[in-house]
């Protein structure tokens, strides 16, 4: 493993349970006080993507609210270089399917510490910033690099909520003009699609071949409003074929309920008969 650029100070990582290693914040060279944060190497079997590889990604808890991606970068760029840096509100998986909007139509984001996946470009950063020493703090703000809080930093939000009417022009129209090509690659699509399911003299269709073990079917709006219409055939056959069952059975139910009841009258007559028989000799 190569050894870092920068020279730490003597002391040990302080490792807590979990394997979390402890980090110590300064906002400032001169402030007393000092923030801790804990990072560990990220390990999810369960999550593959190329966004957050499991060899050079650092998974970073109690990230303060004012610590921006641009400040983590540089505070952990003393370890390598970074490749990539992603803060969220809470731990979870990438959404890669998500689609990324301007930053004039994104929600407000939550006030709040945040956790935070870095992403080196070498396996060996990530153990330099496990065995940082905790008593060596990692200053925040810096005459090269100045950290806006309190009223400097209100001040900044509320300007960037002013939006120049040419700016916001420009992403509408490249963003017009991307969902404009993505139509029409989608119709160009779906046309050629439609012509090779045409069923040719002999009554043939060509289906277009689906992924390893799928059943190939044609994939088109036309043979799938074919199938809809060939399922709801059958579903009203047999609503048709269970309403005559019934029909039968409630017949048969009321022949035998008739049966029973003249079963019933005939007893009575033979027993009233009996009752009513003499004896006579002559």
């Amino acid at each position: 493993m190569a050894p870092p650029k920068k020279k730490h100070a003597s002391g040990q990582p302080c490792i807590i349970p979990g394997g979390f290693a402890v980090l110590s914040l300064k906002f400032s060279s001169d402030s007393p006080a000092q923030h801790k944060v804990y990072v560990k190497e990220h390990r999810v079997r369960a999550e593959k993507n190329s966004h957050r590889p499991l060899d050079r990604t650092l998974f970073v808890l109690n990230i303060p609210p004012y610590c921006s991606e641009a400040v983590v970068r540089e505070l952990f760029s003393q370890f390598g270089c970074v490749q990539s840096v992603e803060l969220r509100d809470h731990p979870g998986s990438v959404q890669e399917s998500a689609p990324k909007l301007s930053k004039f139509f994104r929600p407000a984001e939550k006030t709040g510490f945040k956790v935070g996946y870095v992403v080196f470009q070498d396996s060996s950063s990530v153990n330099s910033a496990k065995s940082h020493p905790d008593d060596s703090p990692l200053v925040v703000c810096t005459e090269e690099r100045p950290v806006k809080t309190g009223v400097q930093k209100w001040i900044h939000q509320y300007s960037e909520t002013f939006i120049k009417p040419d700016k916001l022009q420009q992403i509408v129209d490249s963003f017009m003009e991307g969902y404009d090509k993505r139509k029409k690659e989608e119709e160009q699509r779906q046309r050629n699609e439609a012509e090779q399911e045409q069923e040719d003299e002999e009554g043939w269709v060509k289906v277009t071949k689906g992924h390893k073990g799928a059943k190939a079917r044609p994939h088109s709006e036309a043979a799938n409003k074919r199938t809809l219409q060939k399922e709801m055939r059958k579903k009203k056959r047999k609503e048709l074929m269970n309403f005559y069952t019934w029909q039968q059975r409630n017949t048969q139910k009321e022949h035998i309920a008739e049966l029973r009841k003249k079963f019933e009258e005939d007893k009575q007559r033979i027993a009233l008969l009996r009752a009513q028989r003499k004896f006579r000799p002559y």
